[in-house]
């Protein structure tokens, strides 16, 4: 980066002020022919940039060049990537531009992903090719549309570089946007070298910009603990019912925040299967769907052991408290979870079988090639049509029937009326997911024959995707057979 570019921005880089020795200072690599095919524009405007000129977007938003006010850096942390330690990995083809204030105040990380190497790529070259960066545009703009916490996706560049992966690909930089890039990882790296004095800085820090509110408790450690936890439970909660699967939960993709992050070898669920996965480094299946909460608790336990020594100079104790709050993060997941569970299913009111009800229908759908977004869509039809279509789901309906018969039964309970319960079911069941057959093909228009008609169609259909569309009917379909078994890759 040879000058600095004003686009309007008015940064305040709170973590390159206050967190030195936390990163290090780095710039992007210069593209030969950046191109902006993609600008977020509402999500702009909610930054304050706005009226700026598309090459110098370009020129930013490829890393050639540093917006005026902001501070690059490369962000260092560690992780346990499926469940091994890694002591030292950080930011390897990420560079934070900075810090912006919204227009309601809310603090805001800028950051490039794919603009070059840094010194934490470990012989990568830093780069990213266009599927990747299309991918995460598509899917953490539809989470956002869900209402599922999100980093977001402000914009997409084509760099003008081929880039070598299994074949060359136009490489291509997304910039995204979010609370913060605090990981359990990044607590990680300085409790595994001892640097406890760091980890209480992080902490602090980390307190101050997500919950202020804890400064003034008794026990701030412990309560960011527990905070962390419920926003990581309520998330988790929250991709279970939408049939969302991560694919990499590592301690390095699990925000501080809450949100979610690094969409790599991620999918939406077609057809239900407790045991989905789709990321083709996932061998053993331990990021599947239904792992997905059990493994949000490890990466938890992993997050109180760096807090240990902050809790109490008792080690005995610090333990004690820890293991109690992470404990508690079944009671948090449980009641999101059943809460949106009876959502979907029409229910206001609450009663001792619901959760049995629940997974009743799960099971009944075990095996039977059901289309998970699908059916409860169809529920609240024939719900209000007084058919039953969706036994037709079902390659064998039997267990289906008996279910229904008991949901029908539980429904003649609730407060809400037939017209309240398809209202409250039509909105918390989506008729519109990222399709992974439709992601492919938007992915593969772009990359093979710099199409973006097809990714434009998707992400305006994915922008409401409670409502049914006028022509988007085949934007709610399952997967043809000709698509075969879906396999998802970190892609760079």
């Amino acid at each position: 980066m040879s000058n600095k570019i004003d686009l309007g921005l008015i940064f305040d880089n709170s973590y390159a002020k206050e967190l030195e020795g936390f990163y290090v200072s780095c710039t992007g690599a210069e593209s030969p022919n950046p191109e902006l095919v993609k600008l977020n524009v509402a999500l702009a405007e909610r930054i304050g940039l706005t009226n700026v000129n598309s090459d110098a977007l370009a020129q930013v938003f490829s890393g050639s060049e540093a917006p005026v006010g902001s501070s690059p850096l490369a962000q260092v942390y560690a992780g346990h990537q499926f469940g091994g330690f890694s002591p030292q990995l950080g930011d390897g083809r990420a560079l934070l531009l900075g810090e912006v204030l919204d227009k309601e105040g809310q603090r805001l990380d800028i950051q490039l992903k794919g603009s070059g190497k840094t010194p934490f790529s470990r012989g990568g070259d830093g780069k990213a090719v266009i599927g990747a960066i299309l991918r995460e545009y598509i899917l953490s703009e539809a989470m956002y549309a869900l209402d599922i916490p999100t980093t977001r996706a402000l914009a997409v560049v084509t760099t003008g570089e081929p880039i070598l992966r299994t074949q060359y690909l136009p490489g291509a930089v997304l910039t995204r946007v979010a609370s913060s890039h605090l990981r359990v990882g990044t607590f990680q790296y300085f409790a595994s070298r001892d640097e406890l004095d760091k980890v209480k800085q992080l902490a602090d820090y980390a307190i101050a910009r997500h919950y202020p509110e804890l400064k003034s408790s008794k026990q701030p450690y412990l309560d960011f603990l527990c905070a962390v936890r419920d926003n990581q439970a309520q998330l988790v909660a929250k991709w279970m019912l939408v049939g969302f699967i991560h694919g990499v939960m590592n301690t390095d993709n699990m925000t501080i925040s809450g949100e979610t992050i690094d969409y790599g070898p991620c999918a939406f669920m077609d057809n239900y299967d407790a045991n989905t996965v789709f990321s083709s480094i996932d061998r053993d299946g331990r990021y599947a769907y239904s792992n997905q909460p059990v493994l949000a608790q490890w990466n938890l336990a992993r997050l109180a052991e760096t807090l240990l020594p902050l809790m109490s100079e008792d080690k005995k104790e610090s333990i004690e408290l820890a293991t109690q709050a992470v404990t508690g993060f079944w009671d948090t997941y449980h009641e999101v979870w059943l809460g949106g569970m009876r959502s979907k299913l029409g229910l206001s009111s609450q009663e001792e079988g619901d959760l049995a009800l629940c997974e009743q229908l799960l099971e009944s759908m075990a095996g039977q090639d059901v289309d998970f977004t699908q059916l409860f869509r169809q529920l609240a039809e024939d719900l209000g049509s007084g058919c039953n279509t969706s036994q037709s789901y079902f390659n064998d309906a039997k267990a289906f029937l008996i279910w229904r018969e008991l949901w029908l039964a539980r429904l003649t309970r609730d407060e809400l009326s037939v017209v309240g319960s398809i209202s409250v079911m039509n909105t918390a069941n989506p008729v519109y997911i990222p399709r992974n057959f439709q992601v492919e093909q938007a992915i593969e228009a772009a990359e093979q024959r710099g199409d973006y008609e097809p990714f434009e169609q998707l992400i305006t259909v994915l922008a409401d995707p409670y409502t049914l569309q006028q022509g988007a009917k085949e934007y709610a379909k399952s997967a043809p057979e000709s698509f075969g078994r879906y396999t998802t890759f970190c892609g760079t």
